[in-house]
């Protein structure tokens, strides 16, 4: 989250007249996140996140606020969308497609995840992966393997040359993603620690859907297991992986193909993210409060994945869980 679009209090005071939220009583601006303009908003009646999509149309974001009122209607504790006066979940606000989001109690983890934490998110993963064969619209992977080769070529004369080398190899490694026999559904696709809510280790929330998509279930996991199980300098940690992963599947069974195949997803996620911060660093986009994040953590990530494959851990399953 971050401001790209300056809102001034009485847009914001207009912009409420549309829904039946009460007055509006303070807002501040989100430094967090990187794609769109994001306030904390406070009225009479609750406390929300009025956000203005920066980069989607319309109707691309009819989808994503779709995606989160589905995973909230399945008792996934999640961000959902405040309808407005008509039942509509989307407005203009300075030119931007708009919505106003209720604001889930807790916050985002500011270090390394605990045990209990990564068991929580690879519980509320599965449940959410279990869920998504119910949601009957869809749409593909906008940072998929098109928009990776993309986004290489624009960035590949910016690199030094062992960087520059390193891409190649990936991308050449990655060749075959699409046509991979892996199960896909309704992904969250970017489920790092700054897009959960915590309160202590209790998960109160999912937040940042606007990369939700179909793609392969395991790329999910694979994304939270770089972000999630990583240790104060930036690796992989065994602990926090072997809770994530056993928690996860006392809930989801992987498929052999997708244990053969883990590996590769690891570091097309640890690839994909290692492009959108390179992206964000030679081509930075210009707002009153942005964050970049460093690129050199996702490189890492993906060097460390092709040194070392790791084996994805036997499960002790309750079959009443087990999907």
């Amino acid at each position: 989250m971050s401001v790209y679009t300056t809102v001034s209090e009485t847009e914001i005071a207009s912009f409420l007249t549309h829904y039946d939220v009460g007055q509006l009583i303070g807002y501040q601006g989100i430094t967090e996140g990187i794609e769109n303009t994001n306030y904390f908003v406070t009225t009479e009646q609750g406390q929300f996140v009025l956000t203005l999509f920066e980069q989607h149309t319309m109707a691309e974001m009819d989808y994503y606020l779709s995606v989160m009122a589905f995973f909230h209607s399945q008792a996934i504790p999640s961000a959902y969308p405040q309808a407005d006066m008509n039942g509509q979940y989307l407005r203009n606000l300075n030119q931007r497609p708009a919505a106003l989001v209720h604001r889930l109690a807790g916050n985002t983890l500011q270090g390394p995840a605990s045990l209990a934490q990564c068991q929580a998110i690879g519980e509320v993963l599965a449940k959410m992966h279990n869920a998504a064969p119910a949601f009957t619209t869809h749409q593909s992977n906008l940072r998929g393997a098109k928009w990776r080769a993309m986004t290489a070529s624009q960035l590949i004369t910016h690199l030094p040359a062992t960087a520059a080398d390193l891409l190649r190899q990936e991308l050449a490694y990655q060749a075959d993603y699409d046509t991979l026999s892996l199960p896909k559904g309704l992904i969250h696709s970017d489920l790092f620690r700054d897009n959960a809510l915590f309160i202590a280790d209790k998960l109160t929330g999912v937040i940042d859907f606007y990369y939700a998509c179909d793609d392969y279930l395991l790329y999910d996991l694979a994304v939270v297991v770089n972000d999630w199980c990583i240790d104060a300098e930036g690796y992989i940690e065994h602990n926090r992986y072997q809770a994530l992963l056993q928690r996860y599947g006392q809930l989801r069974t992987l498929q052999n193909n997708e244990m053969t195949h883990w590996n590769k997803i690891l570091r097309a996620a640890a690839l994909r993210f290692w492009l959108s911060r390179l992206y964000d660093k030679y081509f930075p986009k210009q707002g009153s409060l942005t964050q970049t994040k460093d690129p050199t953590a996702y490189q890492k990530i993906l060097q460390q994945h092709q040194s070392k494959v790791l084996v994805i851990p036997s499960v002790e399953i309750d079959h009443g869980e087990r999907h």
